[in-house]
């Protein structure tokens, strides 16, 4: 049965100014500010969160059905996701807004001035997710991921109304949202996903503690960054998993949405929570050694070889049956 991923779908456009923003700063007149910089280089990306969770659960052979919407300017995305064994059958197209896109420069001290259009991904609460599984067949899990807000409560509230498994990934939205739209994100998930941060500002907004959320939810993971992965269930032991060591530069972006995808197609394969886990903090590991969330690759022989280091070699036989060739 599909695993159905919903979220944002975007594309990234990043350029670098190889001086300072400060620099072109007139003290007394930053209520009137009109500054153009001559940007040494521009870099497009595919990006968003959930077709960036939806392309490493292509790769890793699960055929994820891509829910979201986008603009008319998506055709050559769609070919490339479809390439990589994406279901991109039940995107809507808008007939009005491009698909979103966010668009920032960076400058020689790493501060950046960024824009992020939204466009058609406000079209995203008009989906409904019946009629994904009416053509897909039954929804073995929805990932409801960072979206447009109202899209994302109305995917949560049908998948409790219909009895779909799901995956709260609240993400950035956590920033903004109040507590009341929290809990509604987060109430009877299978699975919640945040990072440390998130982690913490879930609990400060929505007033539960850990006890409570855990109550609510079957499994609770928040990543670390460098330091791992830590998975929380009610009443059972908690579970911390290293992050596999990079072995070349690191670009951090992108590397949580290939984490989650590498722990679901785990759970998919039939794995037990750990070894998800290790599965997916290998995955974060391949996405964060390129540049782009979308580049990364899994050669199955490298793959096994870097995991067995980090794992075991016991650990990488029970995964190997299970990765693409």
């Amino acid at each position: 049965m599909p695993v159905v991923v919903t979220g944002s779908i975007a594309t990234d456009h990043l350029m670098t100014f190889p001086g300072r923003f400060t620099d072109q700063f007139v003290e007394g007149k930053m209520e009137n500010v009109s500054l153009s910089f001559l940007v040494d280089d521009l870099v497009q990306h595919r990006g968003g969160a959930g077709a960036n969770m939806a392309y490493g659960l292509g790769l890793l052979g699960q055929g994820p059905v891509l829910v979201g919407a986008v603009g008319n300017d998506f055709a050559d995305y769609d070919a490339w996701l479809s390439r990589h064994g994406v279901d991109t059958g039940s995107v809507r197209w808008s007939e009005l807004k491009h698909t979103a896109r966010f668009v920032c420069t960076t400058d020689a001290a790493n501060n950046q001035i960024a824009s992020f259009y939204s466009g058609a991904m406000s079209e995203a609460a008009l989906i409904e997710l019946a009629p994904v599984a009416a053509r897909v067949g039954d929804l073995d899990l929805v990932i409801i991921g960072p979206n447009d807000p109202t899209a994302m409560v109305q995917h949560t509230q049908e998948c409790r109304q219909r009895g779909y498994p799901f995956l709260a990934d609240p993400s950035q939205q956590l920033a903004w949202a109040d507590g009341e739209m929290i809990r509604e994100l987060v109430d009877g998930a299978d699975l919640l996903f945040t990072n440390e941060y998130e982690h913490a500002l879930l609990l400060q907004k929505t007033g539960w503690d850990d006890a409570e959320v855990l109550a609510r939810v079957g499994t609770w993971v928040t990543t670390q960054a460098a330091k791992g992965v830590r998975v929380e269930q009610a009443g059972e032991a908690t579970i911390e998993v290293i992050a596999v060591p990079e072995t070349k530069p690191v670009e951090p972006t992108g590397g949580g949405d290939a984490l989650r995808a590498g722990f679901v197609a785990a759970l998919q394969w039939g794995l037990g929570v750990e070894r998800a886990t290790q599965v997916g903090s290998a995955v974060a590991t391949a996405a964060v050694e390129v540049i782009g969330t979308q580049e990364y690759t899994l050669p199955r022989a490298p793959f096994l070889e870097r995991f067995a280091e980090a794992f075991g070699a016991d650990a990488a036989d029970e995964v190997a049956p299970h990765l693409p060739g």
